[in-house]
């Protein structure tokens, strides 16, 4: 059996990480309220995909993000 996660954003609040900035750089949004769900977006590209990471994937990712382990 196939199983597919399908989560409603429509009503998600979308905020910009603190370490984006006006000039169009590197943004990120992340939306508040799914209980134990962290969704991510490109803020330049609002319709694109969503990756949604469980809450307890989110504090280590961030902190790979900070300590430079993933690069591009």
């Amino acid at each position: 059996m196939q199983r597919s996660n399908v989560f409603d954003l429509g009503a998600a609040h979308w905020r910009k990480s603190s370490y984006s900035n006006a000039s169009g750089g590197d943004c990120v949004e992340v939306a508040d309220g799914l209980a134990g769900l962290v969704p991510v977006r490109d803020s330049k590209r609002p319709d694109g995909d969503v990756v949604v990471l469980s809450a307890a994937a989110w504090v280590p990712f961030v902190r790979a993000l900070r300590s430079g382990d993933l690069k591009r």
